[in-house]
């Protein structure tokens, strides 16, 4: 007896069914994020400006604290940006190669921008979620810590710590990152709302898992997608802050450098006709400032579920 050509077509689709491999949401959000070419390029180009703060000083022909005597005062002129004399970006008025302490200076700000959003995100995700999920009134004390530490001026204290403290790289990274956790707590705080009364919470909850762990293997792992993009955004913002900090002279002290300090310094050049000084610099601080943008424009985009 024949089989059934309907039978036999319904069991070949089934088939078919059973080989194709389902997609997890992170595998869509790649996917979504590669469509993206302004954040595709936007992170080819922070690759670029990160492989330059870690291997370009390979590249440099002399130190960043080396002077070279003879482009000072008025022979300032001769540090113009040259191949010859090795000088790639010029020198700045103390004769100083400008090519390597820019290296340095776009290392020390990707690494306050950086060191400073990780501190944030961890201190305020913990915060946040912590307080969202116990609720009632340790929620509302906790959250009205957050509303008052808010209503300080941000600027003003960061500025407090760095006179009191003494200015170093170790207490800009801990003044930036602790004061700017403010508003991940809030976004932590908000999402582990709607995430505690799941089903999956619930039954941690019940089986007598401890609040601690629930929070840390539950809640925080269900929050990583809003907390990579608030962290990606974060992060020029950090370089913004701690430009105009050092743009201010409290910021990174000589012999070390960072973007703000050398715009400071170029700024300063510029009506002598000095553009290199500037110029290099605020190249880099501009282009790294939008790449990071676009870069976490693209993950929000990517991650929102209203798009899966």
């Amino acid at each position: 007896m024949l089989p059934n050509p309907a039978t036999v077509e319904s069991v070949a689709e089934a088939m078919n069914m059973a080989e194709v491999k389902g997609r997890s949401l992170w595998a869509d959000a790649r996917q979504r994020f590669l469509h993206n070419k302004a954040a595709v390029v936007s992170l080819v180009i922070l690759a670029l400006v990160g492989g330059f703060a870690l291997f370009g000083g390979l590249l440099a022909q002399y130190e960043n604290d080396f002077v070279d005597f003879t482009l000072i005062g008025s022979n300032a002129y001769r540090g113009v940006p040259s191949f010859e004399t090795g000088h790639f970006f010029g020198t700045d008025n103390s004769g100083r190669d400008l090519f390597a302490r820019t290296v340095q200076g776009t290392g020390i700000s990707l690494m306050v921008g950086i060191v400073g959003a990780l501190v944030a995100v961890v201190v305020g995700t913990l915060y946040g979620a912590t307080a969202g999920y116990f609720g009632g009134r340790t929620d509302g004390i906790m959250m009205r810590i957050v509303d008052v530490l808010m209503s300080i001026p941000f600027m003003f204290v960061l500025i407090l710590m760095l006179v009191i403290f003494g200015r170093s790289i170790f207490m800009l990274f801990l003044g930036i990152g602790l004061i700017s956790w403010l508003d991940m707590a809030r976004i932590a705080r908000g999402q582990t709302l709607a995430i505690k009364n799941k089903e999956f919470v619930e039954v941690a909850h019940a089986t007598g898992v401890h609040p601690i762990k629930i929070i840390l293997r539950h809640i925080v792992p269900n929050l990583l997608g809003i907390v990579i993009v608030y962290a990606t955004l974060l992060v020029p913002n950090m370089i913004i802050f701690e430009s105009f900090i050092s743009f201010l002279g409290l910021g990174v002290q000589e012999p070390a450098t960072s973007l703000g300090a050398l715009i400071n310094e170029g700024s300063s050049t510029m009506q002598y006709g000095y553009y290199w000084q500037i110029a290099f610099p605020l190249f880099f601080f501009v282009v790294t400032i939008f790449a990071f943008f676009f870069v976490g424009d693209g993950l929000r985009d990517a991650l929102d579920p209203k798009d899966s």
